[in-house]
């Protein structure tokens, strides 16, 4: 039975933490907040309760298989996860609204046909075939594996097989994800569409590579889902199977570094002074709150993330009943994307007009105080904290307001509605994450998940296989598999 360290209570972590636990091995984990979950915060207020992070789940795959390996109850006995449908609407700046299906390629194909006209939906669902033979080809590398020495296969390969256009004089082929808007969609909105799964992931859609087409098929080959009472609940739940399985919580306690020995790690440093000993130490920590000692596992290993986008969430406390047949998720898009992208990866003071808006708005009794009020979230990506001030409060006052205006167009009247809101900005919340993605260099790949000091490891959204909740799960696995198995681990199977 080895001692292992876990720096940070956020579900990679805490994933980790749980299969460690059930292999035999002493764990602790160490915290520097006074509770766990990472980015699945809740605010509650007057019998309202909002989930102050991701609001809906992906793959849920992922926390099936952690609940079955680490435990006897299955993730439905300890959570009420219910799918979500439709998966989303749309409000495009034309007006033209659509509804896609949860999971049914052939029910968003028709949707899109009827709603943005003949042979939109037909173009979309071969995109969705390409994006498909993209995530085939990268699916078991990008977040089944560890990332191996020889990843450079991953930056310099572009998965998504794109088609072939004649341009003028010369034939071309999309590279990014705003070109296969351009030169396949052959629609502005079926554009936006695609440009808003990566702004929703924190990716510039004019240089995201078009590999990134695998997040559209994510969700419509895996559905989206949601947990009765918000996702703070699933935190929640990986945090009473670690309980279960005996793994030793310290909150409050802020890790200031690892400690080495005999050229291996061998514990953590705490901020009063302490030394906790362990055999090895997983860290979910950001980078910029603690740098790790000896480096990348492999010489020239994709680098930390930097320059992230940040999250502007708006919780609204409304009066008034949530309408029937209300969609839980509603994304009103902006009239130009490529312009809010140049807003929100430029360097301008001054946040986009008018955003790229998600609404959220669950049919859920445990988020509203009862059947006459309703609770809605606002989130938009922006600029982090830096090109534009977000600590001014009336800078946050003022974009809150522009938020609540777009928002009309998914909930009419909504500013008479409102009793009270609570604002988020960069300046309080993480930046966001993208998950890893191949070619482009390698551009959009996170560090691995082991590191060049034997007995370090690094677990959670800022390593391999990058951000997202799902992905966060995965790292846990991957981590997990690395200490368990050791260096032979090739991923799951």
């Amino acid at each position: 039975m080895a001692r292992i360290a876990v720096i940070g209570a956020g579900t990679g972590a805490m994933a980790t933490a749980a299969r460690l636990a059930v292999a035999g091995h002493r764990v602790v984990v160490f915290e520097r907040t006074e509770t766990y979950g990472g980015s699945l915060g809740r605010f509650e207020r007057d019998g309202f309760v909002f989930d102050t992070g991701p609001g809906l789940l992906g793959v849920p795959a992922v926390y099936r298989d952690l609940f079955v390996k680490t435990g006897r109850k299955p993730l439905e006995e300890c959570v009420d996860l219910t799918q979500v449908d439709p998966s989303s609407a749309h409000v495009f700046s034309d007006g033209t609204r659509v509804a896609l299906p949860n999971a049914s390629r052939a029910g968003v194909v028709s949707a899109l046909e009827e709603a943005l006209g003949a042979g939109a939906g037909e173009r979309w669902g071969e995109f969705l075939v390409r994006a498909r033979e993209a995530w085939d080809r990268t699916r078991r590398p990008l977040l089944e594996e560890p990332l191996w020495s020889d990843w450079k296969v991953l930056a310099e390969r572009e998965p998504y097989p794109a088609l072939r256009r004649r341009r003028l004089l010369r034939t071309r082929q999309a590279a990014t994800l705003a070109e296969i808007g351009a030169l396949e969609l052959g629609d502005p909105r079926l554009a936006a569409l695609l440009s808003g799964f990566a702004l929703e992931h924190g990716l510039d859609p004019r240089h995201a590579p078009a590999s990134a087409a695998v997040l559209p098929y994510m969700e419509h080959a895996f559905g989206t889902w949601y947990v009765r009472g918000g996702l703070r609940e699933l935190a929640r739940a990986v945090y009473e199977r670690c309980l279960e399985r005996r793994v030793e919580f310290v909150f409050g306690a802020r890790v200031t570094g690892v400690v080495e020995k005999d050229g291996r790690a061998a514990g953590v440093e705490l901020a009063d002074g302490r030394v906790e000993e362990a055999d090895h130490v997983v860290s979910s920590a950001s980078p910029d709150d603690l740098p790790l000692p000896g480096g990348a596992a492999v010489a020239d290993a994709p680098a930390e993330r930097h320059g992230l986008p940040g999250r502007f969430t708006v919780l609204l406390a409304l009066r008034g009943p949530r309408p029937e047949g209300t969609a839980h998720k509603t994304v009103v898009h902006a009239p130009d994307s490529a312009v809010e992208a140049a807003v929100v990866f430029g360097s301008q003071a001054t946040p986009a007009e008018r955003p790229t808006l998600t609404v959220l708005r669950p049919d859920d009794p445990a988020t509203r105080p009862d059947a006459d009020h309703e609770a809605v979230t606002l989130t938009a990506t922006v600029a982090p904290r830096g090109p534009v001030d977000w600590a001014d409060p009336a800078t946050a006052s003022r974009y809150a307001d522009t938020l609540a205006e777009v928002a009309e167009a998914a909930v009419p009247g909504l500013r008479e509605r409102v009793l009270w809101r609570e604002v988020l900005t960069p300046a309080d919340t993480a930046p966001v994450r993208p998950p890893a993605l191949a070619a482009a260099a390698g551009a959009y790949l996170y560090p691995p998940n082991t590191t060049g000091l034997p007995g370090l490891f690094r677990a959670g959204g800022w390593s391999h296989p990058g951000g997202g909740l799902a992905h966060a799960g995965m790292s846990g696995a991957l981590v997990a598999g690395l200490i368990v198995e050791g260096p032979g681990f090739r991923g799951s199977r």
